[in-house]
């Protein structure tokens, strides 16, 4: 995620023959992947409704940044339930539950009648993204070919980002119908509603290709649904493709993996074992550079240093561009120069964009709503916090996702990755309900603690985390 969410590794390579409709599968992975639209649409979208909400419901910064970080408390909880719902349900009608949240939270924020009532919508749209952020990777995994499942992988992430592009692009468009107004009336609601219902579109178009894609032949082989399991791999893979093999391997894994537990984490000096106290420290230190608050806040961000409304969102939208650019640069160039490599790039990147930031916004006048940034610094503060989320992009947005799905033993793999997971989900609701705060105390000082911690990443990476590049998965311990 940028607001970030726990993916199956993909294991790519093999010498299966391709599909004889490619096209097809590519339009089930880009289904499936629709989930990671909808996970990054309503990771950004609240961004246009910031002070309008503030506004209408007369609240001040703690109070709205609970209800900004609301869904968060439902991602947790959605991430946390969707791997065993899915192994019970199916992935297919796990996907349609999803949906069914993400619409129901796009009606009900849209008509809130309470703050609280707008917060318990994105609590039940946090569910929704929680269950699509585990299962979207799960399901591409499980269905793509052998030869494209790399690429295909790759889908998840770049919906994610889009998803954070459209919804700001949606929003500069809606505000500009209400005359730069967040609160100016369309058809009977308030601009920032506006921004807010939308989501019911791609919901519903999630939800009905849900009913056009098959189950993960792995749900199907799981409960006995073998001649179902050799249909829909033959379709994926191929006619040519050996689908009873197939089939085979399918039941030997399944019945030689073994489930991790909590138990399995611990053993170390300080209670985890080394190597899960650096994927949490990985996850940990993705969030706490700040890369949320660009996403959550920018737009009152830039109205705050002087930057009016329409104009700062048409900057929301372009650091989602750099966003999508960056992360396609990361997708390019992670299997070329190493993990390490990349996230020290990104570190020391990070670090320089962040100060040049808390530089900037030392020079803010003014309280409250009505400060203002003169103009060179007003300049750097805005190529800084653009340049900012590109070295995030390229380096920890996609690095530490590839890390954390290669780098634990196979033993403890599917535990290690629900802990390092919830810290993120942990370290993401600190960042976001503690930045209205900070700003309001000091905002060049909210930046220095976010340049910190990117500082503090480069010890880290160089002193703990391990290369995995072209190592296999067998091979971590």
């Amino acid at each position: 995620m940028t607001s970030s969410t726990a993916q199956t590794p993909a294991s790519g390579g093999g010498s299966s023959p391709p599909p004889d409709h490619l096209g097809h599968v590519i339009f089930i992975t880009a289904a499936a992947a629709m989930g990671g639209f909808l996970f990054g649409y309503d990771s950004s979208v609240i961004n246009g409704a910031v002070v309008a909400i503030r506004e209408r419901f007369d609240v001040g910064s703690e109070a709205l940044a609970q209800v900004i970080a609301a869904a968060l408390i439902g991602c947790a909880i959605g991430a946390a339930t969707a791997g065993r719902l899915a192994d019970r349900i199916g992935r297919i009608r796990c996907m349609q539950i999803a949906a069914v949240l993400f619409t129901a939270s796009a009606i009900g924020s849209a008509l809130p009648f309470a703050l609280w009532d707008l917060a318990m919508w994105r609590v039940i749209g946090g569910f929704g993204i929680g269950m699509a952020s585990v299962i979207g990777p799960a399901y591409i995994a499980e269905v793509s070919p052998p030869a494209y499942r790399g690429r295909l992988a790759s889908f998840q992430q770049a919906a994610i980002v889009i998803g954070i592009a459209v919804s700001q692009l949606v929003n500069w468009g809606i505000l500009n119908l209400a005359d730069g107004d967040q609160r100016g009336e369309l058809g009977g609601l308030e601009a920032w509603q506006w921004m807010l219902g939308v989501m019911v579109v791609p919901a519903v178009l999630y939800g009905l290709l849900s009913f056009v894609i098959p189950e993960s032949p792995r749900f199907l082989v799981s409960v006995g649904r073998t001649a179902e399991a050799k249909k829909v791999l033959a379709e994926v893979e191929g006619s040519k493709a050996d689908v009873d093999g197939r089939v085979r391997e399918i039941e030997h894994a399944m019945h030689s993996e073994t489930k991790s537990t909590f138990k399995d984490l611990l053993g170390g000096r300080f209670g985890f074992l080394p190597i899960v106290w650096i994927g949490i420290g990985l996850s940990l230190f993705q969030q706490l550079v700040g890369i949320n608050v660009i996403f959550y806040y920018s737009s009152s961000l830039w109205q705050s240093v002087g930057i009016d409304p329409t104009s700062s969102f048409l900057y929301s939208f372009t650091t989602s561009i750099i966003n999508i650019v960056g992360t396609v640069i990361a997708m390019i160039f992670v299997d070329r120069i190493g993990r390490k490599p990349l996230a020290l790039i990104g570190s020391a990147g990070m670090a320089i964009s962040l100060g040049l930031c808390a530089w900037a916004f030392s020079f803010t006048s003014g309280t409250g709503d009505d400060i203002t940034l003169p103009d060179p610094q007003a300049t750097v503060a805005l190529v800084a916090a653009h340049t900012f989320v590109l070295f995030f992009a390229l380096s920890w947005g996609v690095v530490v996702w590839v890390l954390l799905g290669e780098m634990f033993p196979n033993r403890i793999r599917a535990a290690a990755l629900g802990v390092a997971a919830s810290a993120q989900w942990i370290a993401n609701w600190v960042i976001t309900v503690s930045f209205p705060s900070l700003s309001d105390w000091s905002l060049s000082g909210a930046y220095v603690i976010y340049t910190v911690f990117a500082l503090l990443s480069i010890p880290f990476v160089l002193k703990w985390v391990p290369e995995t590049k072209g190592k296999a998965l067998e091979e971590m311990g």
